[in-house]
């Protein structure tokens, strides 16, 4: 038996390259490969750096779908479908939408893939497969097979899987959604013997919120402190509030965290059920802790709730500016289906697409609906004025500089190469079809 593993794209332009700044390894592929057994042939086509070989001589395609590439997704299902090749997706878009996924393959997998995966590929090989799978949503130990990643071409940083899940419950965020509002740590076991294993010396820890469980995450980081690697993450601002959690995440090797800002309005932060941001105290005296504790910052904004217009995307960009962050991101809102974001704005009346993530036309970059306060062309503009801005020569030398007094040689390195590419990519990424043009011309 052969398995064929598939990571699609989100599209590109007609006669442009793919573009994507962070290739990174799909873990998601490479534990998928370790649950299968020995004698079962696989093989990889990231979409991202290949097309698929739609000729390949296989007996089963699997595909992971995230709402961003459910178009491509599907269409590249249909091409393999066609040869009486059966199809099965998983991730978290077949997930939230297994109805929708269910049309267009033969088999869906719900859920985390662990606890069944080995039940479908028995299914496969007798050519039963079930037309839904069940999986849980917990966290589990399987170490990645990433010999499938053999000759593709991804950054030199290793992705290692710490926890799932998130205790918060954001209106906008389909990951709360599907862990219900929890986080589920990964054996500290695991996670040791996968940094041991892999040749790199910097690490991005694969996790939602790394410090939801400050005993847990604590642990961790004495674990970590005597592998002498440097690793980024994600948390929250929160952690700024506690001096010894800093200085263990810094002891560890933490060089970058990304923090989910969303917002600097407090009726913006109330409405998307993340009011925690403001509570916590002074932003600027708590962003001024992680940057002296050495702990360098990629800062996210998110804009198109009901109290935002062109000022308050100025006033991140300020914000982001008047810190120096590593680097930021300033993106519009996106009602993802399946969450409490998407119910609201459907009742309202204000979706653009019923689905856009399938809609002819809609393209990255695009708003979805129509917020209160400012047009959707104009807030997709305002976004996009603000990354060229942050990106702008005179910005990244101050930030860079800045960079260099917080953070390691290594990241000050690093923090050239992905902010210089960052600006020139913001035209190129803006009105990408979702889906579109990735077969019909070389990439």
């Amino acid at each position: 038996m052969k398995i064929t593993f598939i990571l699609p794209a989100i599209g590109k332009k007609p006669g442009k390259k793919y573009i994507g700044t962070w290739k990174m390894e799909p873990l998601t592929v490479a534990v998928l490969k370790a649950l299968t057994p020995p004698d079962i042939e696989t093989e990889l086509y990231d979409d991202r750096i290949e097309l698929p070989n739609y000729d390949t001589v296989t007996d089963l395609v699997c595909i992971t779908v995230e709402t961003y590439t459910a178009k491509r997704s599907y269409r590249i299902a249909e091409r393999f479908r066609e040869r009486g090749i059966p199809v099965i997706m998983g991730g978290y878009h077949a997930t939230i939408c297994p109805e929708e996924a269910e049309l267009h393959c033969d088999s869906v997998i719900v859920g985390n893939a662990e606890t069944v995966w080995q039940q479908m590929i028995a299914d496969a090989k007798e050519g039963r497969l079930q037309k839904r799978y069940i999986g849980g949503v917990g966290a589990y130990g399987t170490h990645p097979d990433k010999s499938i990643f053999t000759g593709k071409k991804y950054l030199p940083v290793s992705l290692v899987e710490t926890g799932r899940g998130c205790c918060h419950s954001c209106e906008f965020c389909s990951i709360s959604r599907f862990y219900d509002a929890h986080y589920h740590a990964r054996s500290h076991e695991f996670i040791i013997d996968d940094i041991k294993a892999s040749p790199h010396k910097y690490f991005f820890l694969v996790d939602d919120n790394l410090v939801a469980d400050r005993k847990n995450a604590m642990s961790l980081f004495e674990k970590i402190t005597p592998l002498g690697i440097k690793w980024a993450g994600q948390g929250t601002l929160s952690m700024a509030k506690d001096e010894a959690l800093l200085k263990a995440m810094k002891q560890s090797g933490c060089e970058l965290i990304l923090i989910g800002f969303e917002s600097l309005d407090k009726d913006n932060l109330r409405q998307m059920n993340k009011s925690f941001n403001y509570a916590l105290g002074e932003r600027d005296e708590l962003v001024k802790r992680v940057h002296d504790a050495g702990i360098g910052i990629y800062a996210t904004f998110v804009f198109g709730y009901d109290n935002d217009d062109e000022g308050t995307v100025e006033s991140a960009l300020e914000f982001s500016k008047k810190h120096n962050f590593y680097t930021a991101a300033f993106n519009h809102l996106l009602p993802f289906p399946n969450t409490r974001l998407y119910d609201r704005l459907k009742a309202e009346n204000r979706l653009l697409y019923d689905k856009w993530w399938l809609a002819d036309g809609y393209n990255y970059g695009e708003l979805a609906f129509v917020p209160k306060r400012i047009s959707p062309e104009r807030l997709s503009s305002v976004c996009r004025n603000a990354r060229k801005e942050y990106s702008s020569a005179g910005t990244v030398m101050r930030r860079g500089f800045a960079s260099l007094g917080r953070t390691s040689p290594l990241m000050w390195g690093l923090f050239w190469g992905m902010n210089l590419r960052i600006g020139g990519e913001v035209d190129q990424k803006m009105n990408v079809p979702i889906g579109e043009n990735l077969d019909e011309l070389p990439k």
